[in-house]
């Protein structure tokens, strides 16, 4: 089982409670229904992510247009998604879609998929994340790693992916010590082929290792070749249901 080495640092009650981080739905055009089930009032929801076409597109999408403005009408954030391509991708095309997004979808944030860990990615995000500040006032900004980064990335942003992967892995992961000294706020988990009865022992494994914000699919990415974040979980109302009024024991 995931465990932990020292005690968790206790929650106030100022902090985030435990919501849900929709990585990236298909296209609104594609996921009418799951799209439209995001408003639905009383559902907790931290934030959605707008991935018009691998980024903002060419053009403003009317689609993308609307989902993203009855989510922002409802209260709800919208997170611009921006690869950096662990660290590879050119600063000034990040910036250039960084600009669309807020320009075009008037976004609250942006999360950074395939975001460095290590330590000599930290300059490079450093100054990414700063610029995004300036472009988008209060922006959120995710720092999408998938995995647990250098302690140095926390400082950075508003909350880090310390892990995006199958339920095979995350059933015995185990948490980086350093994140005790940090509130649950500050993370988020990604999991995929969660089958429905483990779904309840999933969000156990969320909120020991303190992570408040959370996405857990019945859905698997096929070896690969699927991407499994693209549709609701096939068990939306339960899952939506236990992180509203808390995982049982």
């Amino acid at each position: 089982m995931p465990y932990l080495t020292r005690s968790r640092r206790r929650t106030s009650d100022t902090e985030l409670r435990p919501g849900v981080g929709v990585p990236g739905y298909a296209h609104p055009l594609l996921a009418p229904i799951e799209w439209g089930e995001l408003t639905r009032p009383g559902t907790p929801l931290h934030w959605v992510v707008l991935n018009v076409a691998d980024g903002p597109g060419t053009r403003p999408d009317p689609h993308c247009l609307e989902a993203a403005g009855r989510l922002r009408n409802a209260g709800i954030r919208v997170l611009g998604h921006l690869d950096t391509r662990y660290g590879t991708r050119n600063f000034g095309e990040l910036i250039s879609d960084a600009h669309r997004f807020v320009d075009w979808y008037q976004v609250d944030g942006f999360l950074l998929e395939r975001c460095p860990a290590d330590h000599a990615g930290l300059p490079e995000v450093r100054r990414t994340v700063a610029t995004l500040r300036v472009i988008r006032d209060a922006a959120h900004i995710v720092l999408g790693h998938g995995i647990h980064p250098h302690p140095g990335y926390v400082e950075l942003a508003d909350q880090l992916v310390t892990f995006s992967g199958p339920w095979s892995d995350y059933r015995w992961s185990q948490v980086a010590e350093w994140t005790v000294d940090h509130a649950p706020e500050r993370f988020c988990h990604f999991v995929h082929g969660v089958p429905r009865p483990h779904l309840a022992e999933a969000l156990r494994i969320a909120r020991w290792q303190g992570a408040a914000t959370v996405w857990i699919t019945d859905h698997t990415d096929r070896g690969g070749s699927t991407d499994p974040w693209e549709a609701m979980p096939g068990y939306w109302d339960e899952f939506v249901s236990r992180i509203g009024t808390g995982v049982s024991e």
